[in-house]
């Protein structure tokens, strides 16, 4: 279905689940898909960060957008990720995430090359102007070593390049900048302006945010809803008490042992855990090179679980 102008609401990056050989488990993928439309969310983000789109081959991915494209059946916006190093591999992405119906492209700054600002202006116009949907920049400068300022993604609104933007660039000050900037900007109307964070979705609604993009809400969906609306109906005190179940929840993407395994295997392990613990995927694997949880860090997700009342 069409982007709304701005897109609004919750937009889960939707977790890819895989097989214990490693390849995409099409069946796990659409509960979960079922899972989320069920909890109320009002689009999908599919290849994010969340999703394990840089672990992915191509062939990965085309199934993953094709698959859930199919299954939505134009119920929600389906934006992805066209995410790589360069503009001719950026725009490989974009023709066939395009051509499997996504309704919008989600795209980074470029990355591995060093660019400077005009040349990140120069990859966004030119991948607009070759792409028959709807551009979201995604600020992510922990991956790709690159800010992407305010005054650029403004200028490149108004110039009708990006409908939005998701934030996780863990800048606060920044993201205020943009939203800020993007009301008072002239020319910039439609503009969506998203946080990616799990943490402070209530401040960011607060500063005046379009919606959020949080990872955890594969795992809790309708909490995530639940704290949009009570925000969106000024009702603070009870979205914070929200907010902080949420936070308490997030707090199992630290159960990894940090001495053998990075941030990203010990948060989409345990996403992928909790999932599977709540039945909605068949195997918890992540992606190579990524290492896997163990079963006493799996029972520790169980506990966060259990916690939040969602076991």
């Amino acid at each position: 279905m069409p982007v709304p102008a701005p897109l609004t609401g919750v937009v889960p990056p939707v977790c890819t689940p895989l097989t214990p050989d490693r390849e995409v488990d099409v069946p796990s993928l659409l509960r979960l898909v079922d899972h989320l439309v069920d909890g109320g969310v009002d689009g999908l983000f599919v290849l994010g960060s969340s999703s394990e789109a840089a672990y992915l081959t191509d062939r990965h991915r085309r199934l993953v957008v094709e698959s859930v494209v199919g299954h939505v059946s134009g119920q929600l916006p389906v934006l992805a990720g066209a995410i790589d190093m360069t503009t001719p591999r950026v725009l490989d992405h974009v023709r066939y995430v395009t051509e499997a119906g996504a309704d919008a492209v989600v795209v980074t700054a470029p990355f591995y090359t060093r660019t400077h600002p005009a040349e990140v202006a120069r990859h966004y116009r030119l991948i607009a102007s070759r792409c028959p949907a709807p551009v979201f920049a995604y600020d992510l400068p922990v991956a790709v070593h690159s800010k992407l300022g305010t005054e650029l993604v403004l200028e490149l609104a108004a110039e009708g390049v990006l409908a939005g933007l998701k934030d996780s660039s863990g800048d606060e000050g920044g993201f205020r900048a943009v939203v800020t900037g993007a009301r008072a900007h002239p020319g910039v109307s439609g503009f969506s302006v998203l946080t990616g964070s799990e943490l402070v979705v209530d401040s960011a609604l607060a500063m005046g945010a379009d919606g959020a993009v949080p990872g955890l809400a594969n795992v809790d969906p309708h909490g995530y809803v639940r704290l949009y609306r009570l925000c969106r109906e000024g009702d603070w005190e009870r979205a914070r008490d929200e907010q902080e179940r949420l936070c308490s929840l997030f707090g199992m993407v630290r159960v990894g042992d940090g001495g053998r395994m990075g941030g990203s295997s010990s948060a989409l392990g345990a996403f992928k855990a909790a999932l599977h613990l709540r039945g909605i995927i068949a195997c918890p694997a992540t992606a190579e090179p990524q290492v896997p949880l163990s079963p006493e860090e799996i029972e520790g997700v169980g506990k966060f679980l259990a916690g939040a009342g969602l076991l």
